[in-house]
């Protein structure tokens, strides 16, 4: 694993010690990401505390709170007496699961947060689909993690205009995963075009005020998202 180094001394200052505490833990989770999402760390690989701290000139416990954070996205596993291990490649079974799953919450979300659409958050939406299509979309995570952070908070400003913490909790649940199913199988950013005109779609619905339609254009996307997906998906 070749991670970048960052001084540990910010550490100890004495003063905003929980704000650089939690830069440090942002940038180790930073790093780790882009160590998994461009596949220099393979699946069931060991993650060493210890030996990604004194990789990254930092103490251990940035490193634990980053893994904790990775654990929940699924990409990482914590195995008892043995620390942490990166998961396995996701299937094309795995991934049909998933897509049942937000087939299940998506729409709703969109449903619900049509009959609640104010126009400050209509405006946050374009802002992610324009982002989205402005995004570069290169072969390395470094490249494509802007797209990957506009997909994300397209859905994400969705789930949370529905008002209703529990479709929020759940789709914070699925959501890490769609970033699982792209590590080790060279997937990448191959659909770009489409994914883009579904948001589109997706975001005219939502603007008509017809919760009905915002439902069924996100169901749509979800449902070729799925499609493609499962295409380039490595065989189980």
């Amino acid at each position: 694993m070749q991670l970048a180094s960052t001084g540990s001394h910010s550490e100890g200052r004495p003063a905003g010690r929980a704000v650089s505490r939690q830069v440090l833990a942002d940038h180790v989770y930073e790093e780790l990401l882009a160590s998994l999402m461009d596949g220099r760390l393979e699946p069931g690989t060991a993650v060493s505390i210890d030996g990604t701290a004194r990789e990254l000139d930092v103490s251990p416990t940035p490193v634990r709170e980053a893994l904790a954070r990775l654990e929940h996205t699924g990409m990482v596993r914590r195995v008892a007496l043995k620390g942490y291990r990166v998961a396995p490649v996701f299937t094309r079974e795995d991934f049909a699961e998933l897509m049942e799953a937000r087939l299940a919450i998506e729409p709703v979300n969109a449903r619900l947060a049509c009959a609640r659409l104010t126009p400050g958050h209509l405006a946050e939406l374009e802002r992610a689909v324009a982002d989205l299509k402005d995004a570069p979309r290169g072969p390395s995570f470094a490249e494509f993690r802007g797209y990957l952070e506009a997909d994300e908070r397209f859905h994400r400003l969705i789930a949370e205009q529905t008002g209703n913490q529990f479709m929020v909790a759940a789709y914070a649940a699925l959501g890490g995963q769609i970033q699982r199913f792209r590590l080790f199988g060279g997937v990448g950013i191959t659909d770009a075009d489409h994914a883009i005109a579904e948001h589109q779609a997706v975001l005219d619905a939502l603007a008509t005020g017809d919760p009905e339609k915002a439902a069924a254009a996100m169901a749509e996307h979800v449902q070729k998202v799925r499609g493609r997906a499962i295409a380039d998906a490595p065989a189980d």
